[in-house]
């Protein structure tokens, strides 16, 4: 008999959810342009069965992809689960065999040596298949129509890392996904691969190399010449996990680099060139672009570490002051003999997490920029429990050649997951379309799903999909038009 935890990570609006479904023609409020035709795809963390070990963050839940179907002014919602590995060997033994988070030492001796993956971080249409990514395991594919998954995929048996990273790019130019994995040759190592992925699902170029320190390296950025690693220090060893303790810690004595690798096909390790800084925190990248021999480097920076759950690996309590990120610009020079960077720059003061763009500007000097915000002038009550720490409760957007900035608060039971854009068409401006993204309605437990003129958002949703049913929080997700996953008439 299931029997979840009592605690934080399982009750409340956090209380699994374990639900496959399709439902037709969601009810809504406001309209859906009939011109939008496509799907947007999500993944959230879903545990399929109690922990082994009692309790458990929420970046261990099996992998639970939502696809929402834009069509003839309607949305349908079908939901499965990624069925990786560890969701069949657990799904047939009716119990969980895979312990705590990317700790190997505490699964059950039948599962060691099987990939621990849950893909559960981000939900990727590439070459018209659906990638359900963990960045501790290759990449999972399932059909972007169905939901059915297929299976892991190392490319034709070309990839030899073992691991494939959540937040692949699409280079515009070239078309081709750019993507790494660290950990490469197991857990703890320093091994990175860097990859090229052709649409047909072809390996065009493995390179490895190694980091300066072991660290979790989540996000990336692309540029037409380079690709950038920054080495943020949420780290761990061996005696973390013999001790049974979370599996990365953030340490404050060590510093931060940007690695900066020629996207050439003779490059080489030895080809990167490692800046340095002074410590801090940063994730999730909102671009990056070249300008001369300047490379600048968007993400949101904190003091301090962001995530309370990977605690301080001296002891030190979690300083949630410093634990405010604010998008930060980082730019080197290619043509310095020195490995520092030549500045860094606060682009608002506005405190945000999450950066989106017009993906058609990844890589190249852009504009728009989109992220969730953390207003702290804005009422909060707790009524249903948080939906994932932060509260998250405004959806903000960026002009970097005005400098304007606009924002839509989403009330004081509600919270707000990752927005993402859909261009208009193909060939529109630069933010020309529309933000999708998913409400959490607190008190009600339950989700919408809001749609935005994308450079209008002050002005609020131009329609709320309101779904019967509660979506945990989620991590990643992207829009797809029908005719790139084979739903187009």
């Amino acid at each position: 008999m299931a029997q979840f935890p009592d605690t934080p990570a399982f009750t409340g609006f956090n209380t699994p959810s374990r639900i496959e479904a399709d439902i037709a023609d969601l009810d809504m409020t406001g309209a859906v342009p009939r011109e939008l035709d496509g799907a947007f795809y999500r993944v959230q963390p879903d545990p399929q069965h109690p922990p082994r070990l009692g309790d458990d963050i929420s970046f261990n839940g099996d992998g639970m992809i939502t696809m929402f179907r834009f069509h003839d002014g309607q949305v349908d919602f079908k939901q499965r689960w990624a069925q990786t590995d560890k969701w069949k060997l657990e799904h047939d033994a009716g119990h969980a065999l895979f312990g705590a988070y990317r700790n190997p030492l505490t699964d059950d001796e039948r599962v060691q040596g099987k990939i621990r993956g849950t893909a559960n971080t981000n939900a990727f249409i590439y070459g018209g298949k659906l990638y359900a990514l963990k960045e501790d395991s290759p990449a999972l594919v399932m059909d972007p129509a169905t939901l059915e998954t297929e299976g892991y995929t190392w490319f034709n048996g070309a990839m030899t890392g073992q691991t494939f990273t959540a937040h692949p790019k699409v280079d515009p130019d070239t078309g081709d996904m750019i993507a790494f994995g660290y950990a490469a040759k197991g857990v703890l190592t320093k091994d990175m691969t860097y990859y090229v992925v052709s649409p047909d699902g072809e390996l065009k170029q493995e390179l490895w190399f190694e980091l300066p320190y072991y660290a979790m390296m989540h996000d990336f950025a692309i540029t037409p010449d380079y690709a950038l690693f920054h080495v943020v220090p949420s780290t761990s060893n061996w005696e973390r996990l013999e001790a049974g303790l979370p599996h990365f810690g953030f340490d404050t004595t060590l510093p931060v680099y940007l690695g900066v690798l020629p996207r050439r096909t003779d490059a080489t390790a030895e080809d990167i060139r490692w800046f340095k800084r002074d410590n801090c925190f940063a994730s999730h990248v909102m671009n990056a672009f070249q300008e001369g021999s300047m490379i600048h480097f968007d993400t949101p920076e904190a003091k301090n570490n962001m995530f309370p759950f990977f605690p301080d690996i001296h002891g030190a309590p979690f300083n949630g002051p410093e634990s405010a990120s604010f998008l930060t610009r980082w730019t080197v020079d290619m043509a310095s003999n020195s490995d520092a960077f030549e500045r860094t720059e606060r682009l608002t003061n506005t405190m945000g997490e999450f950066p989106r763009i017009d993906e058609r500007r990844t890589g190249l000097p852009y504009r728009y920029g989109w992220m969730l915000v953390i207003d702290p002038t804005k009422p909060v009550e707790m009524k249903g429990g948080s939906a994932g720490g932060l509260v998250m409760n405004t959806l903000g957007l960026i002009d970097h050649q005005t400098g304007a900035e606009q924002k839509w608060w989403c009330g004081p039971v509600s919270s707000l997951q990752e927005p993402c854009f859909i261009p208009r068409s193909a060939d529109a401006p630069e933010g020309d379309g529309w933000i999708v993204q998913v409400c959490n309605r607190l008190e009600e437990h339950r989700s919408d799903l809001l749609l935005f003129d994308a450079l209008e958002i002050e002005k609020g949703p131009i329609a709320e999909i309101r779904l019967p049913i509660r979506l945990r929080f989620g991590l990643h997700g992207n829009w797809a038009t029908a005719a790139e996953i084979g739903l187009a008439a």
